[in-house]
């Protein structure tokens, strides 16, 4: 008789190993990687593989010893530092089986200093979801043949600085920082502890067998507000817990809240939400209608901001209209710059009616308010006399962030 394999105590037991050479930055780091290296041994259940990356501004911050680690404890690794996309392509075909991919320094591959690659970017985009592969012509010379290759794959990366946007929002994202006086690491070495790994590593494999058909048909609870791709991301690593049992289904929850707010608190937004954001919460404030010389005033007065500085030239108004081009207004139409009606002349500028639907549809809850409340929160037609009718300029009360200029129109 086979004895049952306690999933939660070999939980346990893979998290303790990580202690013993990784210092990560939280709590839930430790529960996302513990959670990631045994869904790496199941990832045929699944309908996405989140990628993982151990991300830090310096070197010195054990994001090498933390992809060492998890090589350790994952199926058929594959460590690089160079790989061409079409090289991965027909790794993750092989008839070996599934890969785990682990790319150190990342950041040569997609750092400022490295330029672009789409081809690869498209190999860790496409890679993420089960159903997605890439075409290519095989064959020699005149005698091609079109085939489609798999990409899907598990994917743990490490590197100075960030991702693509469309890498990081595939990521779970645990940002490394180096070692302070007091945290200690037990050191590292292959000869002695790659033996250790590997018996944890058999170990996970025969425990994802026992569990792959509960696995393979769950729905698990998503905690309240993580939908769209972070969900995706996550819900095979709560899928996980939740085979697991013990505490780690509570454990699992709390760090992906935790990393998901992590991710917003450290990543800007686009330059363009950001724009949409700072004209609501900023500029606006309630207003009705703005003209573009006081948009920019206000704009170029806001530390801590981008808008002095845009491809090393302030922000003016070809470049606003532009990036607000991109947005349309609740008639579906591109937000355009409008004549205002003012006692000293008709300049032009834009009316919160136009944004209101990019304001919803976009940035973030206002300062103090909930997601939910989010769509009631967004700034309101102002029905009273516009900003651009009274002789002092913007009349809502400044900010921290903003230095509020008397304008002139």
């Amino acid at each position: 008789m086979t004895t049952a394999i306690d999933g939660a105590a070999l939980l346990n037991e893979v998290e303790a190993f990580h202690r013993r050479f990784n210092v990560f930055p939280t709590e839930a780091a430790y529960v996302a990687v513990t959670l990631w290296d045994a869904h790496a041994h199941l990832i045929e259940c699944f309908e996405t593989t989140p990628r993982i990356a151990f991300l830090s501004p310096e070197p010195g911050s054990g994001k090498s010893r933390a992809l060492e680690i998890v090589e350790l404890l994952t199926p058929r690794p594959v460590t690089t530092v160079s790989a061409s996309a079409n090289a991965l392509y027909r790794l993750v075909d092989s008839a070996a089986g599934l890969p785990t991919v682990l790319f150190d320094e990342v950041d040569t591959i997609f750092g400022p200093k490295a330029g672009t690659d789409e081809a690869l970017r498209g190999f860790l985009n496409a890679g993420y979801r089960r159903t997605a592969g890439a075409l290519r012509c095989v064959g020699e010379g005149s005698n091609q043949n079109a085939q489609i290759f798999n990409s899907y794959c598990a994917v743990a990366m490490a590197g100075l600085g960030s991702l693509p946007d469309t890498v990081l929002s595939r990521s779970v994202i645990i940002r490394m920082r180096k070692r302070a006086p007091n945290e200690k690491a037990e050191p590292y070495r292959q000869r002695k502890h790659e033996s250790q790994g590997h018996a944890l590593r058999d170990r996970l494999a025969k425990w994802a067998d026992t569990i792959h058909d509960q696995v393979a048909g769950a729905w698990p609870e998503m905690p309240e507000g993580v939908t769209d791709r972070p969900a995706d991301v996550w819900e095979p690593l709560l899928a996980v817990a939740d085979a697991a049992g013990g505490h780690w289904p509570a454990r699992s929850r709390a760090a992906c809240l935790e990393l998901i707010s992590a991710v917003h608190d450290n990543d800007e937004a686009s330059l363009g939400v950001r724009l949409l954001t700072d004209l609501r919460d900023k500029v606006f404030c309630g207003e009705d209608r703005m003209p573009t010389a006081a948009i920019l005033e206000c704009l170029l007065h806001m530390d801590d901001a981008p808008w002095g500085d845009l491809d090393d030239k302030p922000i003016n108004s070809r470049t606003l209209a532009r990036m607000l081009s991109q947005y349309v207004t609740p008639a579906n139409k591109p937000i355009k710059p409008r004549g205002i009606r003012t006692p000293s002349g008709f300049p032009k500028g834009y009316y919160a009616e136009d944004l209101n639907d990019a304001w919803i549809r976009y940035c973030p809850p206002p300062p103090g308010e909930s997601a939910t409340s989010a769509t009631s929160a967004t700034p309101q037609v102002s029905k009273g006399e516009s900003v651009a009718d009274t002789a002092t300029g913007i009349r809502h009360t400044p900010t921290e962030t903003a230095t509020q200029p008397t304008l002139a129109v």
